[in-house]
């Protein structure tokens, strides 16, 4: 009995990050039936994300050992390299959303403690989709990251714009749920099982059916409506516009990065992306993408919804990755996606360190909050200069670094279309996003609708966003270590 036991604990070892938090959601839950203490929930939520990754980076180093070597293979979930690399990422942009929150609800007046639990709810549903291997999986951990989404985004609910953003994403998600099972459905139809590698494996035998390509096409379109790639991104901008500053740094980080990982691991694992309608699907929408995200980008005056549209065309840049070099996608993806998880971090973190979760004072949303910021606030000018900057792919920065594989990504694929689309996308990309760094230096208003705290710099969320920024920094000068460890995001 005590033998069968032990080999138990050690068959969960593997899965122990996602375990610690599930059991930070368990003790939130009591600390908020006990008292309410917004330090004392957010204390709790901190520890439990950082014994989570703290418990994943051993493990990855081989400092705590579960028994068996990777990767760890169930029938709906897989421990590999890949699927670790992400958790990684996930934890690091939680723990930064949850510490951006902490210094956002400081002076709210209502229930802050329920956002915590939202947040841990939806990050581990983020943590079981990177490692999904099985349609039932798929959608389980898919609706486990949205469902909470809902609640965070309308938590701000005395502003309308809070509450249209929570209903919006309602609808979005809900209709690519739908779509998702219903292209589900059909490729059960046809190949009779739901686990992704199994499918591959029938696949030639139908590889031409038309009830198989109406299958992966619709679930091609939920995931790109999860993704927010054109042309299903209409209302990806109102969402990012009246969500929570914490929030939508929650939604461009964790939300895409475990979205983007799934889908990697689903069309790879699949073998779908050997079907030439697939393939023109993800060629189309990747350009439909770039060509959306930053032509719409260019008209804006709000910064959160010039970052919505820029993150539509990063993802079509990284579908460009994906459709060029099929198989060997997974580790440039997971670059690509980790630094725009960070850059995305850095610049909403400015923000939120800006913003006001109040209907009457707002959000620092407008371009005209931010004119003259280098004159009273040069530190955090300099944290949303990098992250712009690594946004449009400059020399020195790590987006440069990802830009550049994703050129040469397409290059390799010999898909010298897509690759002139990412060289003209970057480029009209640059004109806004200088945009908004000449905003930043210009002659101050008289009047300052929105600052910060005098002391923002050594705050947590202030920490974060420096920390953000350092890494934005280091990875674009010295970029081997993170070519390095990205380049271990191997699917198994």
């Amino acid at each position: 009995m005590n033998e069968f036991t032990m080999n138990d604990l050690m068959g969960l070892m593997p899965y122990a990050p996602i375990i610690a938090v599930v059991i930070t959601v368990l003790l939130v839950m009591i600390a908020i039936t006990i008292k309410r203490s917004h330090m004392i929930t957010g204390t709790i939520t901190v520890v439990g994300l950082n014994i989570g990754l703290f418990t994943l980076i051993g493990q990855m180093a081989g400092i705590i050992t579960s028994g068996s070597q990777l990767p760890v293979a169930e029938q709906l979930f897989v421990i590999d390299n890949f699927a670790q690399f992400n958790m990684v990422v996930i934890l690091i942009c939680a723990l930064a959303c949850c510490t951006l929150s902490y210094a956002y609800l400081a002076d709210f007046k209502d229930n802050k403690d329920e956002l915590y639990l939202l947040m841990l709810l939806s990050t581990t549903g983020a943590l079981l989709m990177v490692c999904a291997q099985h349609m039932a999986s798929f959608f389980m951990s898919l609706e486990l990251l949205s469902v909470p989404l809902y609640g965070l985004l309308s938590y701000t609910y005395m502003r309308n714009r809070s509450l249209e953003s929570g209903l919006k994403y309602l609808v979005l998600s809900a209709t690519a749920s739908a779509t998702l099972l219903m292209g589900m459905a059909f490729i059960y139809a046809q190949v009779g099982t739901l686990a992704f590698k199994p499918i591959s494996i029938m696949l030639g035998d139908v590889f031409e059916s038309p009830l198989l390509i109406l299958g992966a096409a619709m679930m091609m379109f939920g995931i790109a409506f999860k993704l927010s790639a054109a042309p299903f991104h209409m209302w990806t901008p109102d969402v990012y516009e009246g969500a929570p500053a914490p929030i939508a740094t929650f939604l461009a980080s964790v939300s895409k990065v475990a979205m983007m990982a799934l889908a990697v691991r689903f069309l790879i694992d699949t073998s779908l992306l050997a079907l030439p309608s697939v393939q023109m699907l993800l060629m189309v929408m990747a350009t439909l993408s770039i060509l959306a995200g930053n032509l719409l980008a260019v008209r804006q005056t709000s910064l959160k919804r010039l970052l919505g549209y820029s993150s539509i065309a990063h993802m079509g840049y990284v579908l460009i990755v994906i459709v060029s070099i099929g198989t060997a996608a997974d580790s440039i993806s997971s670059m690509y996606m980790a630094v725009y998880a960070f850059t995305s971090i850095g610049a909403f973190g400015v923000v939120t360190l800006m913003s006001s979760p109040y209907r009457l004072a707002g959000e620092a949303d407008e371009l005209t909050h931010y004119q003259g910021l280098f004159w009273r606030r040069p530190v955090l000018t300099a944290v949303m200069t990098i992250m712009m900057l690594s946004l449009a792919g400059i020399p020195l920065t790590a987006g440069f670094i990802t830009k550049l594989f994703a050129i040469l990504a397409a290059v390799q694929g010999t898909h010298w279309f897509l690759a002139a689309m990412i060289i003209l996308g970057s480029a009209i990309g640059l004109f806004y996003y200088l945009r908004v760094m000449l905003t930043l230096f210009k002659r101050p208003k008289q009047f300052i609708e929105f600052d910060v705290a005098g002391q923002w710099g050594i705050r947590t969320g202030g920490i974060m966003v420096i920390a953000a920024t350092a890494l934005i920094v280091f990875f674009g000068i010295l970029p081997n270590t993170l070519i390095e460890w990205a380049s271990l995001a191997r699917i198994w």
